[in-house]
């Protein structure tokens, strides 16, 4: 513990060369398994389009030899437990600020009546994202938060995780942003899983101009930070890139380097998400160009060639309809796909109908399967991974394989 305190540390203090320096001095220690070096990743950037099919063949090689023929999703109801944020990236819809009308803190009743519809309806997630720490920033934010009792967001997250598994069926799953150890020791009793995607590890992106300038949670080593904490509590963790938002080629596997050897380290990320950047009206990155599908799809290539085949392979099925192009460069996992809620990250996307992508699936040569927000290798650990109470509630909803138990009637 103190050895990863002092890496992070001397990281702040002479940038991010340091800890891939560590990173470096770690991986020479193991038997090497990722499939691609830095220079081979980087190289892939400039394949020709009419080359990139080979690459893609061999994704599809690695993705089928361990994960096999069948995709999987995970049947959930969204709650934006709140939409303030102390961050303005320069791309989010998401976050409000107080004075707007649809600025918003979820009262208990409300996130209650969400979770009981998604339950009728089969669920067995709730994933709860929020903004970022706003009491920090606002007055109102905290205000509204001693109003419910609490003197921050994760305190009262907390209490809503606790309700969930208390009054429903239900698994929590936190998407809570940066965390401390003790938060993080706090939410892995009442939440199966977390989550907090890395976005990108460049500096650069937060100077003026860039995608997360005034955006103090997306300093990279503070998300690094919280990653390997996570890690070395033992959480089943969900992290990812954003792509588009102004970051190089370079950055991009840097990032992907980054996961991969805390993944190496601790064998907790159980998926990474590739997302790609939508332009939305209003924000600051409105007219940004957004990523093409090719180069979507050579980034879902890199990251299966690049990370650990152990790492679920995910892309969200809303932002792009052409599933077969996912599929081929090697991703085994749409995400959460809600029968209920609309994605609030991204409104203006609607999910794919589960039978729709069930089909779209299927016509491609693989099977759907839905999965728990926990994935089956850490229900082998559950010693490690798992607190004793959610031990028994996924031994009651998971088959033998550890995918979903499907309800009868």
């Amino acid at each position: 513990m103190l050895r990863h305190e002092k890496i992070f540390d001397q990281t702040e203090k002479y940038g991010l060369g340091y800890f891939y320096q560590m990173v470096k001095s770690a991986q020479q220690q193991q038997e090497r398994t990722i499939m691609l070096t830095r220079s081979e990743a980087i190289a892939l950037k400039a394949v020709p389009s009419h080359d990139l099919e080979k690459y893609s063949e061999h994704a599809s090689k690695v993705r089928d030899a361990h994960w096999g023929k069948t995709l999987t999703y995970s049947r959930k109801v969204f709650v934006p437990l709140t939409n303030m944020c102390r961050d303005e990236c320069g791309y989010c819809t998401f976050v409000k600020k107080p004075g707007s009308p649809d600025a918003r803190i979820m009262t208990p009743d409300e996130v209650m009546t969400v979770v009981r519809e998604g339950e009728r309806l089969g669920c067995k997630e709730v994933l709860f994202s929020l903004g970022e720490k706003p009491e920090q920033r606002y007055p109102e934010a905290k205000e509204a938060l001693e109003r419910l009792g609490h003197t921050s967001m994760i305190e009262y997250l907390i209490e809503m995780c606790q309700r969930v598994l208390e009054e429903t069926s239900l698994l929590p799953h936190v998407n809570a942003g940066t965390l401390t150890d003790e938060e993080i020791a706090r939410l892995k009793p009442v939440s199966v899983s977390m989550g907090m995607m890395l976005e990108n590890i460049s500096r650069r992106l937060l100077q003026r101009g860039e995608a997360h300038y005034a955006c103090p949670d997306k300093v990279p080593v503070q998300r690094l930070r919280t990653l390997e904490r996570a890690g070395r509590h033992g959480v089943p963790f969900t992290t990812g890139i954003l792509i588009g938002i102004g970051e190089t080629w370079e950055e991009r596997v840097d990032s992907l380097l980054a996961i991969n050897a805390q993944h190496r380290h601790y064998g907790h990320v159980q998926e990474v998400i590739v997302q790609n950047f939508r332009a939305k009206p209003g924000t600051a990155m409105a007219n940004h160009p957004e990523p093409d599908l090719e180069d979507m799809v050579r980034t879902l290539i890199l990251a299966r060639l690049l990370l650990h085949p152990s790492i679920s392979l995910q892309a969200p099925p809303n932002l792009e309809s052409r599933f077969p192009s996912y599929i081929s460069a090697g991703i085994n996992d749409w995400g959460g796909i809600s029968p209920l809620t609309i994605d609030h990250i991204n409104p203006e996307r609607a999910w794919p109908q589960i039978d729709a992508l069930r089909e779209a699936t299927a016509k491609c040569g693989y099977g759907l399967e839905e999965r728990l927000a926990i994935y089956p290798r850490y229900l082998q650990s559950p010693e490690h991974f798992i607190t004793s109470p959610l031990a028994a509630r996924l031994d009651e909803i998971s088959r033998e394989d550890g995918l979903a138990l499907q309800q009868c009637g």
